[in-house]
């Protein structure tokens, strides 16, 4: 029996009937005002080829770590997904994937997972019943055949999702040639890259060593030798510039910092490229590269993100088959307080840097981050993040972190995402819990709802377009 697909006008709003017309008020004033992705993880492949995409699989399951990460703790298979093991080899059926998909998505249940594909399913491909095993053909055939039409290729949806900018993020050994090909395609969609140089900064990565390699020859610097390796940054921040980037990005185990003398900040490098290092060496390191970034943004003027707290690659055994990025990266405990210290005791009162920080432990919100961007002029907030992005955790974070930081030392939302469609439907998520925010400080009498529609189009538009400089 097939049940109908309803997305309530009012989901996420509150139940109060006064408190539920204010957000609604609120809500229609941003609804459609473009959408600022200013850190992502979508392909710029899609971008410079603007070809079709491969089927319902290719696009929306088998990219999507959110979804087979539950799938996976229900007792289901990678390979039975249509998820690529580390060979690159995909055995899975694509259709039987899908069905097994369909079969249980009611899993999802709750989740925002589930709120975001309903959104794409009843906004973007039309569907007026619920997926399930009894419609997962039916689903299939005509996400494929929508596929086909000109108005799914990439650069189609980029422009009927209303998207004034999205970026991408590489690595400094990433030869940029993508974002090249856009920037040359004369197509108006403005898509710029994000510099993540945690390949050649984490010598815990297994690639470690051959990212370095890459580095070097891309740069012609010496990038075993410590100053030929800073110089090499410095290259690789301006070819990033070049081709649009505003913002770097940091994905640290934890927050820590350093700040070595030039001696001894030479010596780690050394053990850590020679592979004589000690134990804790790689952690300071990426400590010390923090400041070596922060440095480097003074001088070339971009926006430096700090996205810590994630234990990687938890699942040894599903790393070993399948790799990063499978579902089994869990949020840990993070000091920011004594981490930080070390690079705002050297950088935090400069008024040419602007630094972003993201944290995974929620306990950090109102008892150290709120507390730190309410006082540090280069600190702001970013969103609920990852294990976070969810609407009850947006409303904890800004219960939380308002009091002492206000609205106006976060920078709005991004969406950090891979699957490429669910992008309006995540940022209207955002729009939609800030509304409900909103409209209970104005129902008890905190803030007029004059003000709260100003705040809540700087929250969807201004804060993040101010914050990374677009």
């Amino acid at each position: 029996m097939t049940r109908p697909l309803i997305l309530d006008p009012d989901r996420l709003f509150p139940v109060d009937p006064r408190t539920r017309a204010v957000a609604r008020s609120l809500y229609q004033e941003i609804k459609d005002l473009p959408i600022i992705s200013p850190h992502g993880h979508t392909d710029p492949e899609w971008f410079a080829q603007n070809a079709a995409f491969e089927d319902a699989v290719d696009l929306l399951l088998a990219p999507d770590h959110y979804l087979y990460r539950m799938l996976f703790s229900q007792g289901i298979e990678l390979k039975d997904l249509g998820v690529p093991d580390r060979s690159g080899a995909n055995p899975a059926d694509r259709r039987e994937a899908w069905r097994l998909f369909a079969k249980h998505f009611y899993l999802f249940r709750g989740t925002p997972s589930a709120l975001w594909l309903n959104h794409v399913f009843r906004d973007v491909f039309e569907f007026d019943v619920v997926l399930d095993a009894g419609s997962a053909d039916d689903y299939y055939d005509r996400i494929n055949a929508a596929l086909k039409r000109p108005a799914f290729r990439p650069r189609a949806l980029f422009d009927a999702f209303n998207i004034e900018v999205l970026a991408t993020t590489e690595g400094p050994q990433d030869t940029l040639d993508h974002h090249h090909r856009i920037r040359e395609s004369g197509w108006s969609g403005r898509v710029i890259t994000t510099y993540r140089p945690d390949p050649v900064i984490d010598a815990d990565h297994e690639s470690f060593a051959e990212a370095l390699q890459a580095f070097g020859d891309l740069t012609g610097e010496d990038v075993f030798n410590w100053h030929g390796y800073l110089a090499a940054h410095r290259k690789r921040r301006s070819d990033f510039r070049a081709a649009g980037a505003t913002a770097t990005d940091h994905g640290h185990p934890t927050a820590r910092t350093l700040d070595l003398t030039p001696v001894e900040a030479e010596a780690l490098f050394r053990r850590v490229v020679s592979g004589r290092a000690e134990v804790g060496d790689a952690e300071a390191f990426r400590a010390q590269m923090l400041t070596e970034m922060a440095r480097m943004s003074l001088e070339d003027g971009m926006v430096m993100q700090i996205h810590a707290g994630s234990l990687r690659n938890h699942n040894r055994q599903l790393f070993k088959t399948h790799g990063r990025d499978k579902g089994a990266d869990i949020p840990q405990a993070t000091d920011y307080v004594h981490d930080l210290r070390p690079l705002l005791d050297r950088f935090g009162c400069e008024k040419g840097l602007n630094l972003i920080l993201f944290t995974l432990d929620e306990t950090a919100y109102s008892r150290e981050l709120a507390p730190l961007a309410g006082h540090y002029p280069i600190l702001k907030l970013g969103p609920s993040w990852w294990f976070h992005d969810s609407p009850e955790g947006m409303m904890r974070f800004r219960e939380q972190t308002t009091e002492t930081a206000g609205f106006y030392n976060t920078v709005g939302f991004n969406d950090d995402t891979r699957a490429f469609l669910s992008i309006p439907a995540r940022h209207d998520v955002a729009r939609r819990i800030d509304c409900a925010f909103l409209a209970r400080l104005v129902g008890e009498g905190r803030m007029t709802e004059t003000e709260a529609c100003e705040t809540a189009r700087d929250l969807a538009y201004a804060l993040p377009k101010a914050a990374y400089k677009l």
